[in-house]
């Protein structure tokens, strides 16, 4: 693994990267941790003993990939930062989540008052992958 690092700091695949969590596997040694540290790359290690954590991120994983990458064609890194970042705003501002009563983790605004069917709109997301609809203004 410690090679690995090397390797992605050569390439210099790590010049954008602030963060990396993992796990506290003994395979991560702590000549991993160093040259990422070099790399001004700060390692955080998931809480001992704790399954839920690692779960959470598999979730959300397994989330993006089953509802946008796995029916999306990339061009290229640019191409993936953009769908990825307009599905995050999706995910947190439109998405309903079981775990909040179908809320939103953003809550928008609450109308003043209930919108007329006529003033409901909707718009394509991701090339019509996923459809979002608001109120428009009166």
């Amino acid at each position: 693994m410690t090679q690995q690092a090397r390797n992605l700091a050569l390439d210099g695949r790590l010049e954008n990267v602030r963060f990396l969590i993992r796990d506290r596997d003994a395979k991560y040694s702590g000549s991993f941790d160093e040259v990422l540290r070099t790399e001004a790359v700060q390692v955080i290690r998931t809480p001992i003993r704790a399954p839920r954590a690692n779960a959470v991120a598999e979730r959300w994983v397994r989330t993006i990939r089953g509802e946008c990458l796995d029916r999306t064609l990339l061009l290229s890194r640019p191409h993936l930062e953009r769908v990825l970042r307009r599905y995050v705003a999706h995910y947190n501002e439109q998405r309903p989540h079981r775990g909040l009563q179908l809320r939103v983790p953003v809550q928008p605004p609450i109308p003043l008052k209930s919108a007329s069917p006529s003033l409901v709109r909707g718009r394509a997301v991701l090339g019509g992958l996923i459809r979002e609809y608001h109120v428009d203004a009166a």
